[in-house]
Order: C-alpha cells, then structure tokens, then sequence
C-alpha cells in the first residue's frame, strides 16, 4: 500500500509560483532587503501583482484609500501577510487543471475558501497575529484529498461509498479503506514543500487537533472553521456528513458560544468577493 509519501513524489518539485514564494520568503528574513526589493520579486509574475491588489483592495483589509501598487500593498498590509496571500494564490495554481470528472473543483475551491475565511475570522477573535495565515491554512486543510483523486480515484471512489452506505465521517472511510487519510497527506506535502510547521499541522490534525504535538491551537482553529463551512453546505469537498466539534479543541479555541453566530455573519459578507478574488 502507498504511503502518504509515495503518494506526493510527483508534486513535491517546485513550480514557477512556488519559486516565487520561496525567494519572497528569503527576501522577509533578510533584514537588509527593502519593501521595494520584495515588490519587484512579487512583479516579476504579472498575473500574481494583479491578483494581490485585487485582494489588498477587498472586504479581507477594508482600506479606506485604494492601494495601486506592490510596494503600498508591502507596506500597508505588511510583508508576512502578503508572504500569506502569494502562497494562497500559488496553491490554487498549483492544483490548476484537474478534471471535473474527479472531483468538482469549484465546488472544493469554495468550501475551501469558506473554511480559510472561517479560520481567519476564528483567529481575529483570538487576536492572534498574522490572521492570514490562518485563512493559508483553512484554504489548504483538504488538499491532500486532490491528492488522492489524482493518485487512487479507485479507492477514493470505495471510501465515499463506505461513507455513505454506512453513515461514516469521509475521513475515517478513508483509513479503513486507505490506511490514512487525507489530512495525513496534506500534511505530507506541505512538510515535503517546507512549509512552517504551524501550517503543516494545522492541516495534519484538522479532524484530530488533539493531536497536533506543536500548534493545537492552529489545527483546533481549523477544525473548527471545516465544521461550519460544511454545516453552512459552502461548496463541498466530498464528505457527507458535518464531523462532530472536538470538545478539547473548543476549549483550546477559548470563545463564548455566541461568537459562532457573528463568524456566519461575516463569512456571508466577505464570501462572495473573496471567491471572485481566488477563483474567477
């Protein structure tokens, strides 16, 4: 049986976008570089500077003047958050192309998208640092399920039937008929990509947060967030049913009960124009 290693082989080399990441990432960790010098590394890809402004100028910020270039975006919404919304977008690029005949992507890019929406306002409440890192992780928690579309549709197929036949969560139909589940190769990937530990975890242990060793608050935030997208039905990404909240994790998130009510509020106001802003 493949491990979740085997299963990633192909999509651990880095594409042209991650490239882009990866410099950007060296570049913030350079105390010498200027906010210029990590514009021009983000203008050297076209597409990318215009869809970062489109988001620096959307419902996520709420900037009262407009930002028109790379530099401002750098210096207003600031250089890990833009590191944040480079690797968004060089994900959903990444996983460009893949047949609807496996899976409808729209539809798992908006759950997706739901979530990452979900997890960010989750971590505002927290008043943690960088939120968009955590909408990075929301945005990631089921990739490796394209993963599995793409590697073993066969047995992806035979875990969706277990799970609908028999009234089991999709994960778990998974390591029954897989051995492990998505998340475990999410996580894989992520690692293999070396991507920060925190967004890896966050991603492993989504179903299980309990069991993140290093960053349970991450992976509870996330956790969390997959349980309301998939309760409010925003796009699917193939589960069933709406896996029950961890009792520890709510603990770990530390928020009254009544602030699930306002996160649906904001989700449905910055849904519609972040989808335009990822995927359209």
């Amino acid at each position: 049986m493949n491990s979740p290693d085997d299963l990633i082989k192909d999509r651990v080399q880095i594409s042209s976008q991650m490239m882009i990441f990866n410099q950007l990432q060296e570049a913030i960790n350079n105390p010498e570089i200027s906010f210029s010098d990590i514009a021009g590394i983000i203008n050297n890809d076209s597409s990318l500077c215009l869809r970062l402004l489109k988001i620096a100028n959307s419902s996520l910020y709420s900037f009262p003047t407009r930002i028109e270039t790379i530099t401002q975006a750098v210096t207003v919404i600031g250089t890990n958050q833009l590191r944040d919304m480079v690797l968004a977008t060089t994900v959903l690029k990444s996983f460009n192309g893949i047949s609807d005949d496996l899976i409808n992507m729209d539809l798992f890019w908006r759950h997706s998208i739901a979530c990452g929406l979900a997890s960010r306002i989750i971590a505002t409440y927290r008043r943690e640092l960088n939120v968009d890192r955590f909408y990075v992780s929301g945005l990631m928690h089921d990739i490796g399920r394209l993963i599995l579309y793409i590697k073993i549709p066969e047995q992806v197929n035979k875990a969706l039937n277990l799970s609908q036949t028999q009234d089991k969560l999709l994960h778990v139909a998974e390591c029954d008929v897989i051995g492990y589940d998505h998340a475990a190769i999410g996580g894989a990937l992520l690692r293999a990509w070396k991507l920060p530990e925190s967004l890896v975890e966050a991603v492993a242990f989504h179903h299980a947060p309990s069991n993140a060793t290093h960053y349970p608050a991450e992976a509870a935030v996330v956790h969390l967030a997959d349980i309301i997208a998939n309760a409010l039905q925003i796009g699917n990404s193939g589960a069933f049913f709406v896996q029950p909240l961890d009792t520890a994790a709510w603990e770990v998130i530390g928020l009254p009960s009544s602030t699930i009510s306002a996160i649906i509020n904001q989700i449905d106001r910055q849904f519609a124009d972040t989808v335009e802003m990822f995927l359209i």
